[in-house]
């Protein structure tokens, strides 16, 4: 089976949906299962909707992953992260359920996702979740990046 056999966005138009879409996330195989390796995305465009006020919310993204049998392909999270554009959610909201759909479609053995989301009202929100897959170091992991997780006053680690 070809690396791209089941990728259906790559080399096409770009079509952008207008609402919240995890359908569109694509997964290939990862080639290097047997190394423990970091890979990052970010995505400093990322746009959704107050839920309650309609205004936009503006922030970059950060998502961290040790991949196991699976990774995202790019073009498809580019576009599903465009989907929440016209989406309504809080910031806390936008970085768990990315962080749910991701672990969905690839089963990492650790994921984490945080938001430097631009000052409103005078404020500054950097949500932060992440996961460790249970029962392994992974799940350790997780716990101590949780538990030692700070941003410095002023200074975005992005």
């Amino acid at each position: 089976m070809s690396q791209t056999e089941n990728l259906s966005l790559l080399g096409k138009k770009t079509t952008y949906k207008q609402d919240y879409a995890p359908e569109v996330l694509e997964a290939f195989e990862n080639k290097h299962r047997s190394n423990d390796y970091w890979v990052t995305f970010d995505c400093p465009e990322f746009t959704s909707l107050c839920p309650i006020t309609g205004q936009p919310d503006f922030a970059t993204l950060r998502i961290d992953y040790i991949p196991d049998v699976k990774m995202v392909e790019s073009k498809s999270l580019k576009i599903y992260l465009f989907s929440f554009r016209n989406h309504g959610a809080f910031h806390e909201d936008c970085v768990n359920i990315i962080m749910k759909d991701l672990i969905g479609l690839m089963d990492p053995k650790y994921i984490e996702v945080t938001g430097i989301f631009t000052p409103r009202g005078g404020i500054s929100i950097y949500p932060y979740v992440n996961y460790g897959r249970p029962g392994t170091r992974f799940e350790k992991l997780a716990e101590e990046r949780l538990f030692n997780h700070s941003f410095p006053i002023n200074t975005p680690r992005i």
